[in-house]
């Protein structure tokens, strides 16, 4: 290594560390969520009246940290990238978006209680109206064309793996010693704790997993959480953590949630971790999000989850996660935009990767917190040594002689008119 090099490498060190202290206190999720005194208000008028949520109330929690200041370090950051690294180089431009992202992120929290506010979430996570290409299928329309089929087969194949028989305690102790198997060269770091103080069932941190001690857990919920929190979204921070140089990529701007949540589901899918009722939650918050742009308020998402069959507690708290941040009559958080959107692209980018032949590039999502957008960056900074090999993969991207013989044939299928193929096997199926 020159010497050039090495001084490199001490400068996107010492940038990486930067970027990692100046996002520690971005933290959107708890800068957004609404307390336990609005849930019981709710209940306490039996769900017939929108929550008392307004811009006052969101400035009556203030977030940790001065916005214009914030924005400023970010700015100081980028300016120093430039100047040291060059303005058009391959790491300015991968620093370059981290920076510009977290600077956008602490302007939508300073919107909160505002339409601001989710105008910036569509900037940063996507709208239910969104294409992906020119002419192409809305978002919201994966939601409407999945929701009967789903429907109707997570009744049809309840089975015994679908009952919530384990306590949080014991679904801690059963994912505490899957993780600690496959996090094997991180011997105890990878905890699993029961938290009071959520809205999702569990969710998953820098190297740990919160499960809610309020929810009871299947044989089927263990399996995807063990998948999609653990493999996918710590392996990530860890794969991001470990990297000698560009660490910064083990914390994750809004956007690259998109990515991480879309490798997650695929993960769950090509493992046959996932099932036909958890990926209905996925598509209805697909179906709740388009109605909330369309105008629907606060209760009448509420009603729309209560009429898919959820109770009266997963359904508050399915809608508290479109309306955070904003107010029971305004626009949508769309962070749950994520899940399909980040499947749909995936999906789609895997197939591509096969289909000239770049697998090799397939590992790479797996790096940290990033979006589609960085992988010629990174693949170009592994050529040149700066970037490693991620550690943890999930088992179908280890080898991936089997996920590519799988989508290879999918390049094919894809071909056929379904509707065409209907008219032949209908008469198989009375």
């Amino acid at each position: 290594m020159t010497p050039s090099e090495s001084a490199e490498l001490l400068i996107v060190q010492e940038l990486s560390q930067r970027i990692v202290e100046a996002q520690r206190k971005i933290r959107i999720l708890d800068s957004i969520k609404w307390d336990e005194s609005i849930k019981k208000e709710f209940f306490k008028h039996k769900g017939k009246k929108l929550p008392a949520v307004d811009k006052e109330y969101y400035d009556k929690k203030p977030i940790p940290f001065d916005v214009h200041d914030k924005q400023e370090e970010f700015r100081i950051i980028l300016r120093d990238t430039q100047n040291q690294l060059g303005q058009y180089s391959t790491l300015t431009r991968l620093i370059r978006r981290q920076c510009e992202e977290y600077s956008r992120a602490t302007q939508m929290l300073a919107k909160r209680g505002t339409p601001a506010f989710s105008e910036l979430a569509m900037e940063l996570y996507g709208s239910p109206n969104d294409v992906f290409y020119a002419g192409g299928p809305r978002m919201s329309e994966m939601g409407t064309l999945l929701f009967d089929v789903l429907t109707g087969l997570s009744v049809q194949l309840q089975s015994e793996a679908d009952v919530k028989r384990y306590t949080p305690q014991q679904a801690q102790e059963i994912l505490q010693t899957r993780l600690g198997q496959f996090f094997d060269k991180h011997p105890g770091k990878v905890t699993v704790m029961v938290s009071d103080d959520m809205i999702a069932d569990a969710s998953a941190g820098a190297d740990s997993i919160k499960l809610s001690q309020q929810a009871m857990f299947s044989d089927r919920d263990l399996r995807y959480l063990e998948v999609h929190e653990g493999w996918v979204h710590v392996g990530t921070t860890l794969n991001g953590s470990m990297q000698p140089n560009c660490f910064f990529l083990s914390k994750g701007s809004p956007s690259s949630s998109v990515i991480q949540e879309g490798l997650a589901v695929i993960t769950e899918i090509v493992t046959f971790s996932s099932y036909p009722s958890r990926m209905l939650k996925i598509t209805n918050r697909v179906i709740a999000l388009d109605m909330v742009t369309q105008g629907a308020d606060f209760l009448d998402i509420y009603n729309y989850f209560m009429d898919c069959g959820l109770s009266e507690e997963d359904s508050y708290n399915q809608s508290v996660r479109v309306f955070r941040g904003s107010t029971p009559t305004g626009g949508p958080f769309t962070k749950d935009l994520s899940y399909a959107k980040g499947f749909v692209l995936i999906y789609n980018y895997i197939r591509f990767a096969i289909s000239r032949k770049h697998v090799e590039s397939i590992p790479l999502l797996f790096t940290g917190k990033l979006v589609l957008d960085d992988l010629p960056l990174l693949t170009e900074l592994k050529e040149r040594g700066i970037l490693t090999n991620p550690v943890y993969l999930p088992p179908p991207f280890q080898d991936l002689a089997a996920l590519s013989a799988w989508m290879s044939f999918s390049l094919y299928l894809n071909q056929f008119d379904l509707n065409e193929i209907q008219k032949n096997f209908r008469f198989l199926i009375v």
